[in-house]
């Protein structure tokens, strides 16, 4: 195992012997749903930059595959949409994190009548080589542990990812970003890397490696402040500015074109007939936004039409819209 990941590992031991309320701490509030009690130690626990759970991607009952279980909240969120035995599948290579997981869930057994703990199935696993079979599952989600991994070891995890969703299945990510200059030195920290902060790659480029494993539709659902790496603190001569991105990659099948990736632009046709129809499967009524890929807005941008308008990137993207 390289040095990073052995590092990661004893990180999460101690995290999970000693819970550690600021190891991640999420920018994204916990929800609040009725009838749900989240035990205090799992809200302690909660070592994730976001959030994975997002409600219309649990409609049909799935079965939602969650990697780096941590205190067990997101598990317990996810089993709230998913009542049924073995419906949400937890992996962690942290065998003491798993078990005190396990202690997490029966103490949310007796604070939640609706909840059973076997609706949650934990299993001792890595992400670089799940124990899952080939496309069982609807929904995978990981919360702040994709960016400790470096470039191989992450398109191996992403591969995983996409190896065990069915057919439009969807990957819902939760990481540190940075479009500000990170030295090696910091870049190869492997006790920084461990804590989230120094594995955070460009969002673009974070993008490019989703859809190079071959994720056709891409959605930024969250781009929020997380972190300040600064001169004196870190080793670093500038200071690095960190955010937490909340990213739903789907596996359809790739277009021809390439990726449709969403980050939160709209167009707009304000032109005198009733609609515009660029004959590419795109309608835009009168004055009514719609909400496009990248992909699809340049395209309407090169038309150099002057009655239709398109809006920057938001990098938040919940849904609807165009592909």
């Amino acid at each position: 195992m390289s040095n990073y990941l052995e590092a990661a590992k004893q990180v999460y031991e101690e995290a999970a012997n000693n819970p550690q309320k600021g190891l991640c701490c999420t920018t994204t509030p916990v929800w609040q749903l009725p009838e749900l009690q989240v035990p205090s130690k799992m809200l302690e626990m909660n070592y994730g930059c976001g959030s994975t759970v997002n409600p219309r991607d649990l409609s049909h009952n799935p079965t939602v595959l969650y990697v780096g279980v941590g205190g067990g909240m997101e598990l317990l969120q996810f089993a709230y949409f998913c009542r049924r035995p073995g419906a949400v599948i937890g992996v962690d290579p942290v065998v003491r994190m798993l078990d005190v997981c396990a202690e997490n869930l029966e103490e949310a057994e007796r604070s939640n009548n609706w909840f059973k703990k076997d609706f949650i199935d934990l299993r001792n696993g890595d992400a670089l080589e799940l124990p899952i079979e080939n496309e069982t599952i609807d929904v995978a989600a990981q919360n702040c542990l994709f960016n400790i991994f470096k470039k191989e070891e992450l398109e191996q995890a992403l591969s995983e990812m996409y190896r065990v969703l069915k057919p439009h299945g969807r990957l819902v990510l939760s990481d540190p970003t940075s479009e500000d200059f990170m030295s090696e030195n910091l870049r190869n920290d492997d006790r920084l890397r461990a804590l989230c902060l120094s594995g955070a790659l460009p969002l673009q480029q974070y993008i490019d490696m989703i859809t190079a494993i071959g994720f056709g539709t891409v959605e930024i659902r969250a781009r929020r402040p997380y972190r300040v790496l600064a001169p004196g603190q870190y080793d670093t001569d500038s200071l690095i500015f960190i955010e937490s991105v909340e990213i739903c990659a789907i596996k359809d099948p790739m277009p021809d074109d390439g990726p449709c990736v969403f980050t939160g632009k709209h167009a707009i046709y304000f032109g005198a007939e009733e609609y515009f129809d660029d004959k590419k499967g795109h309608t835009l009524l009168q004055n009514q936004p719609l909400a496009v890929c990248d992909k699809t807005a340049k395209a309407l941008q090169n038309l150099n039409r002057n009655d239709i308008y398109i809006t920057e990137s938001t990098y938040f993207y919940d849904g609807g819209g165009c592909c």
